[in-house]
């Protein structure tokens, strides 16, 4: 369990790396379009900067407003927030904000840029349906993103996807106003290229984006069942709440892969949504608590 969680940090870096690949390429395409190569690299990483500087600083509000959380104080429901403070008091972690979602779909999600600018919301449907070490399982998990770093990460890698989609419209915007500037062969073959890269870079963002979302899951199941010491809270929770599989209300595709469990369809069984979905199936999840305990 232990080479696995060294296993998903190493592949994030890589995949963070890939990012910034693509970013940098597809600057230095739009720049040779206008004959600076350059000037085109230092405004893809400009506009990357700036997109994230913003993520950092606000990614968690955006996040907590788009999915219609509510902040709650101690005395609306003291039973979760003695249990996140207990969880936090033993993760060696500041206690997070708390927040409700008024969903009957059972689903929770972390967000902010660290551990002193965190918060955790879950939905009414998920206090309802779970039992208190169910409970307690999806908070360690949620604990966990937020120990592990992986609400800054996530974050990061969501104003990535931004940005390169951002220069991928940039990029086709430029080949269709200098399309007709020569007809010189390089200036063809520079031309298909951007084309090809504007067209695929914004797909390829999407894949890199589900495959640091499902790695950071895996972790955040293996570092909560560390935490509580009881992997069959997480495994059945995560039951039940496949059992459940109906989508949330205020469901979108941009903080999707903050959620516990797809908040779409928690339950993905067709391979080709398994392709493109921003969770690992819950039954291999499940399967992999279920072994921590043997």
């Amino acid at each position: 369990m232990y080479s696995e969680i060294d296993s998903n940090k190493r592949k994030t870096v890589v995949l963070i790396l890939l990012f910034t690949i693509i970013i940098v390429a597809i600057g230095w395409t739009i720049g040779e379009m206008y004959g600076a190569p350059d000037a085109g690299i230092i405004l893809a990483v400009l506009v990357a900067v700036v997109m994230n500087l913003f993520g950092y600083f606000q990614g968690d509000a955006v996040a907590l407003a788009s999915s219609g959380a509510k902040p709650i104080e101690k005395a609306q429901n003291p039973e979760l927030y003695n249990l996140i403070e207990n969880l936090s008091i033993t993760a060696g972690l500041p206690t997070p904000k708390i927040y409700i979602i008024e969903d009957p779909s059972p689903n929770a999600f972390a967000c902010g840029r660290d551990p002193n600018h965190s918060s955790i919301a879950v939905t009414t449907g998920l206090l309802k349906m779970l039992n208190r070490p169910e409970l307690e399982g999806v908070l360690a998990h949620e604990m966990s993103h937020i120990g592990n770093y992986d609400i800054r990460i996530m974050t990061l890698v969501v104003i990535l996807v931004g940005t390169i989609m951002l220069l991928s419209d940039i990029m086709l915007r430029s080949m269709r106003f200098k399309g007709n500037r020569d007809s010189q062969q390089i200036q063809l073959i520079l031309v298909l290229l951007g084309l090809l890269l504007a067209i695929l870079s914004p797909l390829l963002a999407q894949l890199i984006k589900l495959a640091v979302s499902r790695s950071r899951e895996y972790l955040a199941d293996a570092s909560g069942a560390l935490l509580t010491r009881y992997p069959e809270g997480l495994a059945s929770a995560l039951e039940k709440i496949a059992a459940y599989d109906r989508p949330m209300a205020k469901a979108n595709h941009a903080t999707a892969h903050l959620f516990l469990a797809n908040p779409f369809d928690p339950k993905i069984e067709r391979k080709f949504e398994l392709w493109f979905s921003s969770h690992p199936p819950i039954e291999e999840r499940i399967k992999k608590l279920r072994n921590m305990i043997q």
